[in-house]
């Protein structure tokens, strides 16, 4: 590395296509007190901090290698004592000797409080000045070019903040579009039709579905409620979609699904416990032939299971939500069903506009309307009731029908 861009005044360095650091300036490594030697070959996570961990495996891995480059991306660093630095990264990948490296450069965020502070300081000075016409003009003079220096230093902030502004709305819209195709369409077979409807609060979403044809006759559905709203509970719900999706498209045991989704969640915050989120959750496995359903309830709301007779059931919670608690067992519960039964499954974003005793009546009030109908009247039903001094949640639902 040459001179200037060691001592640059900005953070430098080079990753492999793993994530691992083979160049990095002094400047950086002063930014974050650490000797050359502790980081060289390591991975960039090393020096993140927890959601910048996420945010880099979910945004900038796919937007590198989609983009072959980065601009101003928002995310924190972590130095040697633990202290966070907010960061702005812009990143080239690069071909060199065969292998592909991203150079990054990065960039400190000042705190714009501390603009605004000094400017307030400043105008206090100024106006103490007039007040005092005891004091030379040359002090007012002086005073007042502070002034406007200070005014200049926050105008350039407020247009840098304005152009993160831009650039965080268009990296919220495509998390939203990734997380939208992660989303499952519907199936219709001689068995069984499976419709869905989702709706996030914001512009992304802690609410998670998927259904999947395992075999001929097997069927596997899960929806799933992270704890809180946004981008947090958003990532977390894409890190638990490619493990679920994986487990039930092998056709593994209800209580080995549940297990692993609980055990990857404790994995993700085993580090940083203020961190944690828990996530209520329901996985149904109907296997066809044997007219059966396996279902674990994991602390999400009861699914209203209504059969051809027009009796309604509901397939309560057992079991505590994953990420909760180390070390719980799921036991998987096994009903029998009859052609032309339905089921119901939804988030409590759902009932907090509808209450649960509307939706059952809705479900049972329309068992002899299409699936596409109930649906439609749900949605419309949803729709009346939203306030806006009521604050909503995600709202996520499936409907079932057995054939």
């Amino acid at each position: 590395m040459d001179e200037q861009l060691n001592r640059a005044p900005c953070g430098f360095l080079s990753l492999t296509e793993d994530g691992r650091i083979v160049t990095i300036n002094e400047t950086l490594l002063e930014m974050l007190h650490y000797p050359p030697e502790q980081l060289q070959g390591k991975h960039i996570q090393s020096i993140l901090t927890v959601p910048a961990q996420m945010f880099y495996q979910l945004y900038f891995v796919p937007l590198i290698k989609m983009k072959q480059k980065v601009e101003e991306m928002y995310i924190s660093l972590k130095t040697n004592s633990g202290e966070e630095i907010p960061v702005m990264v812009n990143a080239l990948l690069r071909k060199r000797g065969g292998e592909r490296y991203s150079d990054c450069v990065l960039f400190p965020i000042h705190n714009r409080s501390e603009y605004e502070n000094e400017l307030l300081i400043a105008k206090k000075e100024a106006e103490a000045a007039l007040l005092a016409k005891h004091k030379a003009n040359k002090e007012l003079e002086n005073t007042l070019e502070e002034l406007k220096e200070q005014q200049k230093k926050l105008m350039d902030l407020n247009e840098q903040n304005q152009k993160f502004k831009i650039e965080t709305k268009k990296e919220l819209e495509l998390a939203r579009k990734i997380q939208k195709t992660s989303l499952t369409d519907p199936i219709e077979t001689k068995h069984i039709q499976i419709q869905s409807f989702h709706k996030a609060s914001r512009e992304l979403s802690g609410d998670i579905y998927g259904f999947y044809q395992i075999d001929q006759h097997r069927y596997g559905i899960i929806l799933l409620d992270v704890m809180g709203h946004g981008i947090s509970s958003a990532l977390i719900t894409m890190s638990l979609h490619s493990l679920f999706q994986r487990l039930i498209s092998y056709g593994v045991n209800t209580d080995i699904v549940m297990k692993e989704l609980d055990q990857h969640l404790h994995t993700l915050f085993q580090n940083n416990e203020e961190a944690r989120h828990y996530c209520t959750a329901i996985y149904l496995l109907i296997d066809t032939k044997k007219q059966k359903i396996e279902y674990i309830n994991a602390g999400h709301p009861p699914a209203f299971w209504l059969d051809k007779n027009g009796e309604q059931h509901e397939l309560f919670s057992k079991s505590v939500p994953i990420g909760m608690f180390e070390g719980i067992e799921y036991k998987t519960n096994t009903v029998n069903y009859s052609k032309g039964d339905r089921l119901l499954l939804y988030t409590d974003g759902v009932t907090d506009l509808i209450g649960p005793n509307q939706l059952s009546k809705l479900f049972m009030k329309n068992r002899e309307s299409s699936l596409s109908s109930l649906k439609e009247r749900i949605i419309a039903s949803l729709e009346q009731q939203k306030s806006e001094k009521q604050r909503s949640d995600d709202q996520c639902l499936i409907l079932i029908e057995l054939k």
